[in-house]
Order: C-alpha cells, then structure tokens, then sequence
C-alpha cells in the first residue's frame, strides 16, 4: 500500500535540540476528530518515528483518526523518565494545550477540531510502555490505550537474565570501550535507523556503537541498568501504577515473544482486571517479537491486533 502523507512538526525543545512529531492527516470530515498518538518501539534506546507500521497509521486515518508519530530522545544519555517518557507525556500536553491544533491549522486550510475527550495512545514494545505511561503522572491521562507487548513488570526475573539468542547474533571482539562510545553522542539523539522490531531490513550494524550497545545490554539481561541509571522503576512501570483511575486499555503479545515474554503482559491485564479498568488482551497464537512488523492487511493476525483499534473507536462511540 502506499505510505500516507505527513509533516513534521516540533512539539519540544531542549537545549536547542528540537524534538519533533511526524502528523498524518484524515480525510477531512464533520465534527470533531480524534487524535491517536503511535510511539515505535526500540527498547528505549533505538528506533524512531519513520518505522512505524504504515498499515496500522492507514487503519486509523480510515477512522477519521489524526496520528501522531513522535520522535524522543533515547537512553542511555538520558534516563528513561526523564527522556522518553517524559518527552511523551510533553508531547501529550502539547495536543492538550493547543499544539497540534495549531501545527494543523498552520498547514492547511480545512479544519479538524479535536475531540479532546478522545486521545488516544498506542505503540509497540517499548513504545507500548511509554502508551501506557501516557495513562499515568499526568495531569490528564490519555483516554484509552492500545498496548503492543510494551514491557512491563520491571521486579520479574527475565529483566535480570541472560538472552543467548541475542548474545548469539553479537559479532566477536565487542569492546566496553566501543560500546561505551554511544554516550558521547550529542545532542542526544532522537532517531537510530535500526529496529528490534522488524521494521528495517537485514542484521543490525554492529560497527554503530548505539546498536551494539543496545542489543549488549539486552544481551546480558541489564537493560534496566542501562536506561534506567537515575530514576526510581515505580515512576515508569506501567505495572506499579494501574489504579481504578487507569485509561481503558486493551493488549495484545505474541505467544513466542522471547524479547517481552507474554506473561508480563498477562501480569498487567490481570492487575487492570483487579482494579476495576475496562480492559481486554488478545494472544496473538506462534507469533515472536517482530509480528507488528509483518502484519499483512487481511491476514490472521491483522484481524486479531485490530482489535485493539476497535476497543478504542468503541470508547468514542459512546460519547
């Protein structure tokens, strides 16, 4: 399919360093339109908006949805809260504030008045925990989520294990002083070519520091270390922090995922189910980490992650 048109616009500054969003624009329509924030994954360290599923941004602009593709800055030079959660959640400001409607305005004539009342969040991997970081220590949360395996759960023991398949793929003669080269990066950057997810083609490039460090630390089972060097885990643990409050979410994981195993996800649908949120979590049966990627219009597993869509339109339905 062809890939749907954007722009680009910055929603922060830091030190000089813009940090932009990519917008996609529906149809235009009558009445007010919803605004769907679409975060790629990366393990926090890697990715950027260009390599998000163009499938999944066409599905919502099929909606009447705008979306909104968000750039962040990513570990390790900044701490997880502090970079791309906290970027997320001043990019979720920014559209409450005003931001996107007047990037929108400042680009074309036609008018899309936002439904406030109805934004939304999704992403894959670790754009799916920064969605439903979205959903709390905000002033206003998003009003539903829609989860791809976003890791979660940062007490259990995988995030402390060792992952051979990983190691396996790393070429020898690594140094920490390679590695380590990534922190000299500036300004920190808000785009690294390379996905966990699938998204780009062939092997990483393992002679780019930031690559090799990213799948090192994953590698090893110290990701957590890596991007979470300052801040406190209760603060960005989606987990530690549903409450009755929480965002209507839905999730949906893979069964083979060896990346974000599926029971971290079925550990936070359990905690939304305990504390009363409206909630729903699709196993999608054989699939890995890369799924979100493949996804194929009309294929099996199209239909199943959809559903995450559908839960949210149905939150809009009953305005």
């Amino acid at each position: 399919m062809a890939t749907p048109e954007r722009f680009t616009a910055v929603y922060k500054v830091v030190e000089d360093q813009e940090i932009d969003v990519d917008i996609y624009l529906p149809q235009p329509s009558t009445g007010e339109v919803v605004a769907v924030i679409d975060i790629h994954g990366g393990a926090f360290m890697l990715g950027s908006s260009a390599i998000v599923n163009k499938d999944q941004i066409q599905d919502c602009l099929n909606r009447g949805w705008i979306v909104l593709a968000p750039n962040h800055r990513l570990c390790p030079q900044v701490d997880l809260l502090e970079g791309p959660v906290r970027d997320c959640r001043d990019l979720l400001a920014w559209v409450y504030d005003g931001g996107l409607q007047s990037a929108v305005a400042s680009k074309t004539a036609i008018s899309y008045p936002l439904d406030l009342d109805h934004v939304f969040a999704f992403g894959t991997s670790s754009g799916g925990t920064l969605a439903l970081c979205l959903g709390f220590g905000v002033p206003r949360p998003v009003a539903g989520i829609f989860d791809l395996y976003g890791p979660c759960n940062f007490s259990d023991s995988f995030w402390r294990t060792e992952l051979p398949h990983v190691a396996a793929i790393l070429p020898p003669g690594l140094t920490e002083d390679f590695i380590n080269k990534v922190y000299q990066e500036k300004p920190v950057p808000i785009r690294s070519g390379v996905s966990l997810e699938g998204q780009t083609p062939g092997l990483s490039d393992f002679s780019d520091p930031r690559q090799a460090f990213a799948f090192t630390q994953i590698a090893r089972g110290t990701i957590l270390n890596a991007i979470n060097h300052k801040g406190d885990l209760d603060l960005v643990d989606p987990l530690r922090n549903v409450s009755p409050a929480f965002p209507p979410t839905f999730i949906v994981h893979g069964t083979e995922d060896a990346l974000v195993p599926i029971r971290l996800s079925r550990d936070l649908h359990s905690a939304l189910v305990k504390h009363g949120v409206e909630c729903g979590m699709e196993e999608i049966p054989g699939e890995e980490h890369t799924f979100a990627a493949k996804m194929k219009v009309g294929s099996q597993t199209w239909e199943l992650q959809r559903k995450g869509f559908d839960f949210l339109e149905n939150l809009v339905r009953r305005k």
